[in-house]
This record gives C-alpha cells, structure tokens and sequence, in this order.
C-alpha cells in the first residue's frame, strides 16, 4: 500500500528489453535504499514494482508485458526521471490517501495554464472512467495523490502547488504525454455498488 506522498525521484540508469518482460534499474537515493530488501514493493509513477535484485549501482525491478501495455513505463528510456515512494508502514501518517499501486488506465495530458506560483493541468480520459473521477474527490496521477478541479464529460483537471511542482514530475513533461491514473478505490466501491442496486430494481 502506498499514500501517495511522493518521496524522491529516482533516474533510470538502463532498461534490459526480454520478450514479454523488462528490467529497470533504477538509481534510488540513499534515503531511499536504506532497509530496502529484495522482494519489497516500490512505486515508479504510482505503479507498484517488486525489487528483484539490489547491487551497489542499482535496484533492479521487473515489470511484465500486462503492466507495460497498461501503463505509462513503456514510454520511458535511460535517463528518464520518475516519480518514487516505498510502500507504506504501519503507523506512518497517511498525508494522501491509500493507493494500491495497481493502475487502472492513463491519461493524455491535453492543456497546461503555468504561473510562478501554481500550475494548473488538464487531462483526456477515456469515458470509461469518469464516472469516477469527481470534483473534490481523490485522484492518483503518476503516483501523487492529488484532489480534482473541474471535470468534463471526457476530462478533468488539478491543480499543482509549488511543493507538488518541486517534488514530483508532474509538471515537467509535455503537452500529449501519457500519466498513469489510480482511481480512488472507496469511489469506485460506492459508484459501482449504487450502479448494482439501482440495476437490481
């Protein structure tokens, strides 16, 4: 589980391309690294990855066709700067809200209205999901826990404070690129259920 507090960027140093699976090796920061085992679980933009090896140049994560299909990872070169937090421990402080990691689609960033001070950015999104995605309600872009703006029949927007613009990537890329998107889990619980009942009637 994770919270959606990004805590670091992490650079990729090298991407091994095997059929049907690839390995990042990601360069995470000391404060990162430390007590991090094999078999512990990280997200890389909101996307929950398994450490498969560690060695004194990098940490290894193995991401298989499915999640490359999915997401936005298979977008991303050596060189590449991504969005990292560990997984949540008990008794941690939840800043966010409580993400999975397991990333339900993407959105195509379609408009960015930027000033010294805040950002704010509009995004594309199949019809699928916006049943979802509610003014004030909970989102996960990239991994980082943000709250909606305005929302369009195919659209929605948020809005970047400058701590959100330093500590995540979020801001940086350019018109038309893909972001991973979580939706709120309780959202959905509840949309989903009230669509079953008013269906059983």
């Amino acid at each position: 589980m994770f919270t959606g507090i990004i805590q670091g960027q992490s650079k990729i140093l090298r991407i091994e391309k095997q059929p049907g699976l690839w390995r990042f090796a990601m360069a995470l920061s000391d404060s990162l690294r430390t007590d991090l085992r094999q078999g512990a679980s990280v997200a890389h933009n909101g996307v929950c990855l398994t450490v498969a090896n560690i060695d004194d140049e990098a940490i290894y994560f193995d991401v298989m066709q499915p999640t490359l299909e999915l997401t936005s990872l298979s977008s991303f070169n050596a060189g590449d700067i991504i969005n990292v937090e560990r997984a949540l421990k008990y008794g941690d402080e939840v800043g966010g809200h409580v993400l999975s990691g397991h990333i339900q689609t993407t959105a195509t960033l379609i408009e960015r209205d930027a000033c010294a001070l805040n950002s704010r950015l509009r995004f594309s999104c199949d019809k699928q999901w916006m049943k979802y995605i509610l003014p004030k309600g909970f989102i996960a872009i990239d991994g980082a826990s943000l709250t909606l703006g305005l929302v369009g029949d195919d659209w929605f927007e948020v809005y970047l404070i400058p701590e959100t613009r330093q500590v995540t990537t979020l801001d940086r890329k350019v018109i038309g690129s893909l972001y991973n998107i979580e939706i709120d889990s309780q959202t959905q619980a509840i949309v989903d259920t009230v669509e079953r009942v008013l269906a059983a009637k």
